[in-house]
């Protein structure tokens, strides 16, 4: 019996030295260098803008793209690019059949103007770290026809030599934002909608080789 329990026992601690190898945490600086593609199924982007000074409306994009090319060795030499289709703009607007606030947003010319401008996208410049798992990124938004200079606070979440699911190398990211959007053109409401719009931005971006 007590062969047995030893036996049990030594399977059981087997099986969590293993699960806990698995889900470790990898050091940036030891993942693969190369490209780096965005999980959509792990990826979101929300935005928020004051109402009236009374509550801030929640929206998000649901069809978007990101890709970084990932240096370990220098990591402020990396570089990010991203893509926003507009017309995925989802709301929690009531009563859709009647009024589709969702396209009325996307298509409006005085707001997203998708009929025009079909992407939205960003592009980095510089990573600046300002601890080991935080940074700034800057780089040009285009939106709206214009480009103009953004900074992102962003947080390294983790990493994994090898995610248990896709079996690949994978990073997790947080960042946040603030765009003024009077400076791309977009003034309707003012001030009664803001003109600051806050930006949060979740991703994990999987290995895709060289």
């Amino acid at each position: 019996m007590n062969l047995l329990r030893i036996s049990v026992l030594f399977i059981v601690l087997i099986l969590a030295g293993c699960i806990s190898w698995v889900f470790a945490k990898s050091p940036f600086n030891q993942m693969p260098e190369g490209k780096y593609q965005l999980d959509l199924s792990h990826g979101s982007i929300v935005w928020k803008v004051s109402h009236f000074g009374l509550s801030n409306y929640l929206a998000r994009f649901t069809e978007f793209d990101a890709s970084i090319h990932f240096k370990p060795n220098d990591i402020e030499s990396s570089t990010v690019f991203a893509s926003i289709n507009p017309m995925s703009i989802q709301t929690a607007f009531p009563n859709p059949k009647q009024t589709d606030f969702d396209k009325v947003l996307a298509l409006d010319e005085s707001w997203f103007n998708a009929g025009k401008f079909n992407a939205i996208e960003f592009e980095s410049t510089s990573i600046e770290m300002t601890s080991e798992n935080t940074a700034i990124m800057s780089g040009n938004l285009s939106f709206l026809g214009l480009t103009k200079p953004l900074t992102l606070n962003v947080t390294f979440n983790g990493a994994m030599a090898i995610q248990p699911l896709s079996r690949k190398p994978t990073m997790g990211f947080s960042a946040s934002t603030t765009i003024v959007r009077s400076e791309f053109g977009m003034t309707k409401h003012i001030p009664q909608v803001g003109d600051s719009v806050s930006v949060m931005i979740e991703g994990e971006f999987a290995y895709a080789g060289d």
